[in-house]
């Protein structure tokens, strides 16, 4: 049998001496070791969905094989039988990436590799979920000794899943998270809306406000619930059971997980409980849309790093663009994301904004969306008031770009679409998947979106945008003094030469 082999190891050298080792084993197929934590989570996942589709894992590679009963692949076979994850491994900790592991991909068998081979951190691996721990330095007999071990338990289970083609294959769900740069730039109701759009399209729903001291996703859909995210912050295993005793179905069709009325009492949800949380649901629901509010915690920190698609919302002003190029900064400090997996949405965006998503780009180096949002809170304001932000017209531009940012985003896609895809668990591209002109992001029974003003059209408009929205790249060119006098005086704020470049 072949076994495959994942290292996660984030030192150089010590990556290169446990390439060497595995290369010596044999029946070893091991690939290339990965720096850190997210890669690794992002490389099983990966592995996940091209085993589910059938896929090869790259150019020239052999089909995955069926399953053991003789059957189309299984979601296990792209992974491979063993793991290990060394002690220093970062951003995420040894025991708690091993405990991710172990929840998310049942199926690998995952090996400690650690100085300290006491019985305490034994016996701590082995509640996380590790399959074994080899000490250091490194030594073959025993290295390939735990590699064995691990591997025929991984068999094992896997002709247990294999044999019953029911059996889910893991968490498959698709994890949006939607941060503010600041308060008050629009990042809850953008976060109602997508989850809403996702509803509207069919798909399973999760909305989670992990905003844990101010969280208003309650307030925004009129919601009385005693649960919340706090009670599931103790429980070392959420079962099927115990999550659906924390969420609220709401009538729209969404479950809510809300924030604690007492802010705090969110100091009680930590990285490893919002990990545990995030995973349990994703496990259950098709999307999971995760309100972050503006402020970083642990937990939303954690959430951010998991996620398939990362959202900063902003707003087009100096303040609001210069706190999103912190958050930015603060994300890529801390190993949480990188700005190139990132992607921002312009929320309140008119015309004549001098700052244009162009700008935003250039300031935060993240992706910034196509669809942006147009100001319009005399739209908002009726169903804000009355805490009922489903009860939104279809007809707003708001609403309309929103659910457009949902098609844009790949969460209104039906199964078949996805699964020509390669599975809804792949990461969409933002800059190069081509516009579908066609009604994915207007609300049921309200048209198009195209050409509502709401900046769900593509490509230069030469005319005024319709109602009161706007497109990106209406406005000024950034660089450009033309957009008034006072600008052809003197150097703004928004001239790449000017106080805000050099900020």
């Amino acid at each position: 049998m072949t076994i495959r082999i994942l290292p996660a190891v984030g030192d150089p050298d010590a990556a290169r001496a446990v390439s060497a080792l595995l290369s010596q084993l044999p029946d070893a197929e091991p690939a290339a070791a990965v720096a850190d934590s997210t890669a690794l989570l992002n490389t099983l996942a990966a592995a996940t969905a091209q085993g589910a589709t059938g896929q090869a894992a790259g150019p020239g590679a052999a089909a995955p094989p069926t399953s053991p009963a003789g059957g189309p692949p299984s979601a296990v076979e792209g992974l491979p039988e063993v793991v290990l994850v060394h002690e220093r491994i970062g951003p995420v900790p040894a025991l708690e990436l091993i405990r991710e592991v172990a929840l998310r991909f049942p199926a690998v068998g995952v090996v400690l590799i650690t100085t300290d081979a006491g019985p305490a951190l034994f016996s701590a691996a082995m509640d996380a979920g590790a399959r074994g721990i080899v000490g250091l330095p490194l030594g073959y007999d025993e290295l390939a000794a735990r590699v064995q071990a691990a591997a025929q338990w991984s068999a094992g289970v896997r002709l247990h899943l294999g044999g019953s083609p029911d059996t889910p294959p893991g968490p498959t769900g698709t994890l949006v998270t939607v941060t503010g740069a600041k308060g008050g730039v629009g990042t809850t109701v953008a976060a109602v809306q997508l989850a809403l759009a996702s509803r509207a399209a069919g798909r399973s729903v999760a909305l989670v406000d992990m905003d844990l001291q101010s969280g208003d996703v309650a307030s925004y859909l009129d919601v009385q619930f005693r649960r919340s995210i706090v009670d599931l912050a103790g429980i070392q295993d959420i079962s099927a059971r115990v999550l659906q005793d924390a969420v609220h179905d709401h009538h729209t069709g969404l479950g809510l997980l809300l924030g604690p009325e007492e802010g705090e009492r969110g100091e009680e949800v930590d990285d490893r409980a919002a990990r545990q949380i995030v995973t349990a649901l994703r496990s259950r629901y098709e999307v999971v849309i995760v309100d972050c509010g503006s402020q970083m915690q642990s937990a939303n920190a954690a959430a951010v790093e998991l996620a398939d698609v990362a959202l900063l919302v902003t707003t087009p002003d100096v303040v609001s663009v210069r706190a999103a190029k912190r958050q930015v900064r603060l994300w890529d400090r801390l190993q949480i994301r990188k700005a190139a997996d990132t992607t921002t949405v312009v929320n309140r965006l008119t015309r004549n904004t001098e700052i244009q998503p162009p700008l935003v780009a250039k300031a935060t180096g993240t992706q910034v969306a196509r669809t942006t949002v147009p100001a319009a809170f005399k739209e908002l304001q009726p169903c804000v008031d009355a805490g009922r932000m489903q009860d939104l017209d279809t007809r707003s531009t708001v609403k309309q770009a929103l659910w457009a940012l949902a098609g844009e985003l790949g969460l209104v896609e039906s199964p078949a679409a996805r699964q020509g895809r390669g599975g809804h668990r792949a990461r969409p591209s933002l800059t190069g998947r081509k516009r579908k002109a066609i009604t994915v992001g207007a609300a049921p029974g309200s048209g198009a979106v195209s050409g509502s003003g709401s900046g769900a059209a593509s490509g230069p408009v030469s005319g005024p945008a319709s109602g009161s929205g706007s497109v990106a790249g209406a406005g000024p060119r950034f660089g450009s003094r033309r957009g008034s006098a006072a600008a052809a005086k003197s150097p703004g704020p928004f001239d790449p030469a000017g106080p805000y470049e050099e900020r």
